[in-house]
């Protein structure tokens, strides 16, 4: 009877010490994103990434207000990570000035700041820079010579541009773009941003005012092409993971699943994954994995 109840005890110990080898029921992840869809597949891939480092997530996706939100909620431990762009939290977190920063400097001071004053850091860079871009017809870029945005200036008398409010209005877009590189446009049209491209397209206006990664630039069939901003203009916005020091103290091996992302994505890449979802319909986890799966940071 002894040696029954001694052979059943050690049977609950090494029970015990199995379940101890496994991940710390430590409840979800947390992710949330902004309502954009570049965020959307962003916010799937760290879901795959955490998955499959053996941790539940649960994705807050389109926070409304984007970093203005998301930011204070990180703070009151709503959420554990998220996307984010250097320029965006250097400027609209921290209140810097993002002109003429270091890029290096910029995320080194991001990741010590971040640190001293809210108890987070940043997760490496993803690889691909969201900013402010000059688009134009690839005949119309051939016919001219474009490849800079300095090349426009010359140019600039014999053609149309289209732009959304906001950018034709605002300080640091359309009037410090064609005061710094010289542009006297043929004419300067107001074009809602949802009808620029078929704009650009049609004819009706031949330079646009774009971001990096815009879906449309994604597109297999090609036509549009931005110009090298040679003077350096525009500030980088390079998407990287903001996270919480006490998540990944909670989460064992969290740190290396988001290190994974990591130089991952060129902007081209960013593009073509937006125009799969946002034009093609493709859902966002399904093109996450596919992308992942491709590049070998997840098994097929």
């Amino acid at each position: 009877m002894k040696q029954k109840l001694l052979k059943f005890v050690l049977a609950l110990a090494v029970l015990a010490g199995l379940s101890g080898c496994g991940k710390p029921a430590a409840g979800p992840v947390k992710i949330a994103t902004k309502p954009m869809t570049e965020q959307y597949i962003l916010g799937e891939m760290l879901g795959l990434l955490i998955e499959d480092a053996g941790y539940e997530v649960e994705i807050t996706k389109g926070i409304g207000g984007g970093t203005n939100n998301i930011h204070p909620a990180m703070e009151q431990g709503e959420f554990d990570l998220y996307p984010e762009y250097t320029s965006s939290g250097w400027v609209m977190v921290l209140k810097h000035d993002a002109a003429g920063v270091d890029d290096g400097e910029m995320l080194d001071k991001l990741q010590a700041e971040y640190q001293e004053k809210f108890g987070m850091t940043w997760v490496g860079l993803y690889g691909f820079n969201n900013t402010f871009a000059v688009a134009v017809r690839e005949d119309v870029a051939r016919q001219y010579g474009l490849k800079t945005t300095s090349d426009l200036a010359a140019a600039a008398g014999e053609l149309n541009f289209g732009g959304n409010p906001d950018y034709l209005e605002r300080a640091d877009g359309f009037p410090l773009l064609a005061q710094s590189y010289g542009l006297d446009f043929q004419s300067v049209r107001d074009i809602d941003i949802g009808l620029k491209y078929q704009a650009l397209r049609s004819g009706d206006i031949d330079v646009t005012n774009a971001f990096t990664t815009d879906a449309q630039l994604g597109s297999p069939d090609g036509g549009i092409v931005t110009l090298e901003d040679d003077k350096h203009l525009q500030v980088n916005y390079f998407c990287s993971t903001v996270v919480r020091q006490d998540a990944l103290e909670k989460y064992p091996g969290l740190e290396d699943a988001l290190k994974k992302m990591d130089g991952l994505l060129t902007d081209g890449e960013m593009a073509r994954l937006n125009y799969l979802v946002e034009v093609e319909g493709m859902d966002e986890k399904e093109a996450a994995r596919t992308f992942l799966t491709e590049k070998g940071v997840l098994k097929g």
